[in-house]
């Protein structure tokens, strides 16, 4: 159950849009054997509140099917080896790239196949998916998209943890294909095939969590080529012992832009299904002709009061393409005005576990617009969200 309140929603000078958002799911899970696995999840979703506009079904949703698998998995000459088909949530990949979207209502999901072998020290992932297209009724509604397919590969080595001191490290290389009929840059409405060739490399080393991503995009839109680059990098120092130890940080991030508007390459980067709040609560940024940097501390208070405050600072990779929100879309208007600065960020958000399955969490976020929105009529905007989790 949770409430969000956000001033100047889509940073235009409005009314403030409040939202009372409640999800309920539940699933059940078989096993027939040791080797085969059926699971199923309902979920459902309600929006209420004020200046909502249209609801989309993953925010309000009378009932869903969630997620509705099957699972076979054995063991050959010491490898594990497993095969998943059905509907399914899916994060095997950094964060920012594909996650299953806590914000909204109802989990993001994909429909299709993967396949996977690991052994201690090495993993491989093989998925071919079509995502979910919730409708807002019943179960009836909610189908496997047609415009986009997401497939490739990923796959993982652990880092010997005798290196850096007693490490435990994890290096993943993938290799993605997304599909889209319809994707959208500037004007244009027109199929892309976008490949992604990336390393994300994660974990602590001693007092230091790192969770980095490289990843080079290229592939075609509208016969266009794409060349495109996203370099993530997140980095925590622990001061001291023990889980609530406190920690500074920071993350430095870039994300190519240029060429929406306009012929030739586009050098647009995309975030394919990835994590929509990491750069605003609102949803007014993604990692598409952006780059950002935020320092950030994390401690605790009153033992189990976990309180995080950041910083974060945004420009445009160039001036002459748009600024993006979470959801892929132009600010419209903004590739029409000069501006490097996007704006500045302030973020804090509290974790309280009142028990071991009860907690409430709290955010605030305060956007100050910077000239890239604007010098194209946008307005600074604050959001303010509790939310209590129950899980049984």
């Amino acid at each position: 159950m949770r409430v969000n309140q956000t001033t100047n929603p889509n940073l235009r000078d409005t009314e403030a849009q409040r939202q009372d958002i409640l999800r309920l799911f539940g699933g059940a899970d078989l096993h027939v054997g040791e080797h085969l696995r059926f699971y199923g999840e309902l979920a459902h979703g309600t929006l209420e509140g004020q200046n909502l506009g249209t609801a989309l079904p993953n925010l309000r949703n009378k009932l869903a099917v969630q997620q509705a698998f099957v699972d076979l998995t054995g063991t050959v000459a010491d490898v594990d080896v497993g095969v998943r088909y059905g509907r399914q949530t899916f994060a095997d990949g950094p964060n920012l790239l594909v996650v299953p979207r806590d914000n909204n209502t109802l989990f993001f999901g994909f429909n299709g196949f993967r396949a996977w072998a690991r052994t201690a020290g090495i993993r491989a992932d093989v998925f071919d998916f079509k995502p979910t297209a919730y409708g807002n009724g019943g179960t009836q509604d909610d189908n496997a998209e047609s415009a986009r397919r997401f497939s490739g590969i990923s796959t993982g080595i652990v880092v010997p943890e005798t290196l850096f001191g007693g490490s435990k490290l994890y290096v993943d290389p993938f290799l993605w294909r997304l599909r889209n009929r319809s994707a959208v840059w500037g004007t244009e409405n027109a199929r892309e095939v976008r490949n992604f060739y990336g390393l994300h490399v994660w974990g602590d080393a001693g007092p230091v969590n790192l969770d980095w991503t490289i990843n080079y995009q290229g592939g075609s839109y509208d016969n266009r080529s794409i060349k495109a680059w996203l370099i993530l990098l997140a980095q925590t120092y622990k001061l001291g012992e023990g889980k609530s130890a406190p920690r500074v940080g920071f993350h430095a991030d870039y994300a190519s832009g240029g060429g929406a508007y306009g012929n030739g390459t586009l050098r647009n980067s995309l975030a394919p299904f990835g994590n929509n709040i990491y750069y605003s609560y609102q949803l007014f940024a993604t990692p598409t002709n952006l780059v950002a940097l935020a320092p950030n501390v994390t401690f605790s208070v009153f033992d189990k009061l976990r309180l995080t405050a950041e910083y974060q600072r945004s420009w445009r990779d160039t001036t002459s393409d748009a600024v993006y929100r979470a959801n892929g879309s132009a600010f419209a208007g903004t590739q029409n005005f000069g501006g490097k600065k996007i704006a500045d960020t302030l973020r804090f958000q509290a974790v309280y576990p009142f028990t071991s399955r009860l907690s409430f969490t709290g955010r605030y976020e305060h956007l100050i617009a910077g000239p890239a929105l604007t010098n194209a009529g946008y307005k600074n905007s604050d959001f303010l969200a509790g939310w209590i989790s129950y899980r049984f």
